[in-house]
């Protein structure tokens, strides 16, 4: 049993949103890469940096001199977490469901090693995995790195955020963006920019209540994989859905995703 999930349901009696994800896909394969445009139509209404209100002053000779309104903010995702049992791979297997393997290269080419993390909830931890032989298994077959930890998500969410903000800057990685360069040629070389803050963060799992929790309590952006590898009917499942559509219908959204730190609000 999760209890650390158990325990972190009590905030969504003052907070519902927060089992409410910011994208929703019906599988994994679906997943947009880069995954920033999942969040960029409309990405005004899920940040909350600090922007001066629009002035209401009256309407003179010179409005049509006014500026142009801003463009909304480009999103900035540079790490990126994943769920692993039917999210990418049939519950209790330790490698990707075949027909996902392209989509994980595809992920694994735009995000290099240090900006990948799996968190799973078996393979890593310290209840369900204590001599760590399913984490080493999944990197094995997977070539992601597998997050080692003691609670249970949501709650491991300081020692995931933790994880990115203290690792040493990714090295150099060859760039892929110039497809047209000559096969002869040497790529050129780009540093991968390393995560400063949450929002920087994308959590694509199938769980409301343990991944999209753990990235809304975390800062972090939430991709909800809706139908999984395979459709799951089980109890929690079905009281997470629930508990969505009760929300979305009471109006209740995501928790906005700030790009600052509230130290730095003005």
């Amino acid at each position: 049993m999760n209890i650390s999930a158990t325990l972190s349901l009590v905030r969504l009696l003052s907070t519902p949103g927060l089992a409410l994800p910011h994208h929703t896909i019906p599988t994994f394969n679906q997943l947009p890469i880069p995954l920033s445009a999942a969040f960029e139509s409309g990405s005004s209404a899920s940040d909350d940096a600090p922007s001066s209100s629009p002035s209401s002053s009256s309407s003179s000779s010179s409005s049509s001199s006014s500026p142009p309104p801003p463009k909304p903010k480009r999103i900035d995702i540079r790490a990126v977490v994943l769920d692993k049992d039917n999210c990418f791979a049939r519950r209790g297997e330790n490698s990707v469901y075949p027909a996902y393997e392209a989509k994980v290269e595809e992920l694994k080419k735009a995000y290099p090693r240090a900006q990948l993390l799996i968190v799973s909830n078996s393979a890593g931890t310290w209840t369900s995995d204590w001599n760590g032989r399913k984490a080493a298994a999944l990197e094995q077959h997977t070539g992601i790195p597998v997050f080692r930890h003691v609670l249970k998500k949501p709650a491991c969410y300081p020692a995931v955020l933790t994880h990115f903000l203290t690792a040493a800057p990714p090295s150099s990685v060859a760039s892929h963006a110039d497809a047209d360069a000559d096969a002869d040629a040497h790529p050129p070389t780009t540093t991968v920019p390393r995560v400063t803050h949450p929002s920087q963060i994308a959590v694509v799992g199938d769980r409301l209540f343990t991944d999209v929790m753990m990235a809304n309590l975390m800062g972090a952006r939430s991709i909800w994989v809706r139908d999984g590898v395979e459709r799951d009917e089980g109890m929690l499942v079905r009281l997470e859905q629930r508990w969505a559509r009760w929300a979305q219908a009471k109006g209740y959204t995501p928790p906005a995703v700030r790009t600052y730190w509230p130290a730095d609000a003005v």
